[in-house]
């Protein structure tokens, strides 16, 4: 049996053996047409044919640092010349060093990490051990989430994709989201939803607060609909938490290492978590990789207690490497600012298309996390798809989509939500190519309104 031959790589033979022998996620295989792509550098990719296109996703919101830095890439073969693997019992020095470089950045008192695959293997350690540390069972989630496909993550997933997975992992106990534009509660005044706490200790009374060990949110809700939260929103969920000892848990693998324009999102309001998971932007993806990284109170805990978690690629050399080239990349560039001056730009370049396009409902977001809501109607809020839509109902969103490809620009929509999510290292001329793009496909949206 022959398994490897000499004939040329062209986009034509990619697009062949992708389609008969890859799985693709979230996806009917025999719908799917994907681009075959050759390379890319900074915040661009392109195909066989040299069509470029803007990466105004930074794909799965994981390359802050853009397509093929030089120096992630120099670390990565740095690492695979002294070491490529050596099992989690031992001690080794850029795990040593990935661990010690995230106690000094992460906030308050979060000291000690375990590093794993990637976002999802975290999250599912962090319920474990804080199920562990409190000798209780239930965790608190909310619906407009993700947190991961493995089975104890798609439990705490609130989105639709949590559907073809169930039943699921048991002990999830669901809250409402601080979705402003759309309050679920709404919006009196004061609103127990959007602001947190309220909403929180009324969950507790039906579900009894000592058997929960856990809340677990994304402090700025990332892949569905970019929701930002009040401005006491976390805080009035840490003093619950507080109140009844229950452990904080902040999933930040979407939000974090300067997605906001902060470090972390949850610097935007000081409010620090028992346990911080990260992924995506720790090393932009380069190798797999996750974290959770815990409390003082938790590192102490686990000096007695076993720590009952464990992976064959926990803490991969190669993926460590890559982390800590990364946080000393952010360092040196001045990455977080650049998310925040090049986050101004996106954000004043949106509000004037919104005084062009009616079908802009809302705009939301911080640094380079940016949502842009589209409706039918600005007073009704009727949305230009609706939640969950497929078929004929996200056809008008997907024609955006795809005009916006066929102009050179990559981005991506949850329903009626564009998600806009560029590399941190975006430069001026890119946003405002970018900001053209979406001026000449918005019109598109602007058939259906309706207002």
């Amino acid at each position: 049996m022959t398994i490897v031959d000499d004939e040329v790589w062209t986009g034509s033979r990619v697009k062949a053996a992708d389609k008969e022998f890859v799985i693709h996620s979230w996806s009917t295989q025999g719908a799917l047409n994907p681009i075959p792509v050759a390379g890319g550098l900074g915040s661009w990719f392109w195909d066989y044919d040299g069509r470029k296109y803007l990466d105004f996703q930074s794909q799965l919101v994981n390359l802050n640092l853009g397509h093929q830095h030089p120096r992630l890439i120099e670390a990565i073969r740095e690492q695979a010349a002294e070491m490529c693997y050596i099992g989690p019992g031992f001690a080794q020095r850029s795990r040593a060093e990935l661990a010690e470089m995230m106690a000094h950045l992460t906030p308050g008192d979060l000291k000690m990490s375990f590093f794993t695959t990637g976002g999802a293997a975290a999250n599912e350690n962090a319920v474990r051990l804080a199920r562990h540390v409190t000798g209780r069972q239930k965790i608190v989630a909310r619906y407009r989430s993700y947190h991961g496909a493995t089975a104890g993550a798609m439990s705490l997933t609130g989105d639709p994709r949590r559907w073809a997975a169930e039943p699921g992992v048991s002990g999830v106990v669901r809250m409402l989201d601080p979705y402003t534009y759309r309050c679920p509660a709404g919006h009196p005044d004061p609103c127990p939803v959007c602001s947190g706490g309220p909403h929180l200790e009324e969950i507790l009374q039906y579900e009894n607060p000592r058997s929960v060990a856990a809340v677990i949110l994304e402090p700025v809700t990332g892949t569905n609909g970019l929701l930002y939260p009040s401005e006491g929103y976390l805080k009035s969920i840490r003093e619950v938490c507080d109140r009844y000892g229950i452990l904080l848990i902040f999933d930040e693998v979407m939000s974090g290492f300067g997605r906001t324009g902060e470090m972390f999102a949850c610097d935007h309001w000081g409010v620090v978590p028992d346990i911080l998971i990260t992924a995506k932007g720790l090393n932009s993806g380069y190798v797999p990789l996750g974290a959770m990284t815990v409390s003082t109170r938790i590192s102490e805990w686990l000096q007695d207690n076993k720590f009952w978690g464990g992976m064959t690629y926990a803490g991969h050399p190669l993926a460590c490497a890559s982390g800590v080239a990364s946080l000393q990349i952010m360092q040196d560039e001045n990455v977080v600012d650049n998310a925040r001056i090049q986050g101004e730009r996106l954000g004043a370049g949106l509000a004037r298309l919104a005084e062009r396009h009616p079908s802009i409902g809302e705009i939301r977001g911080r640094g380079l996390f940016y949502g842009v809501e589209l409706v039918k109607d600005r007073q009704t809020r009727e949305p230009l798809a609706p939640f969950n839509a497929s078929g004929a109902d996200a056809a008008p969103v997907n024609r955006i989509i795809k005009a916006a490809m066929d102009r050179g620009l990559y981005l991506t929509a949850n329903f009626n939500v564009l998600r806009l999510t560029p590399p941190l290292v975006i430069e001026e001329a890119e946003i405002d190519l970018a900001l053209d793009i979406l001026d000449n496909v918005l019109p598109l949206a602007d058939e259906h309104y309706t207002g």
